[in-house]
């Protein structure tokens, strides 16, 4: 496929994702993605969303836990 905002192509890869699930910022490891050759852009399948918001609803295994600290720019 080709990337909305520069026109490059993607492929497909596995990605680290930040996810925000009921006010929880959670990073999930070797989520399939299309990504921008060019600039980067990364391109999730509606499926593959729903699958990690079902496995995060329900138990799941957590690699580590990380503290991350929250700033105001302006």
């Amino acid at each position: 496929m080709n990337c909305e905002f520069c026109g490059g192509q993607t492929v497909p890869r596995k990605v680290r994702k930040q996810h925000w699930l009921s006010g929880k910022l959670y990073l999930v490891e070797n989520v399939e993605a299309e990504v921008c050759t060019e600039c980067g852009e990364r391109y999730y399948h509606a499926t593959v969303l729903d699958r990690i918001d079902a496995m995060l609803q329900a138990e799941h295994p957590v690699k580590e836990h990380l503290s991350v600290e929250v700033v105001s720019f302006a």
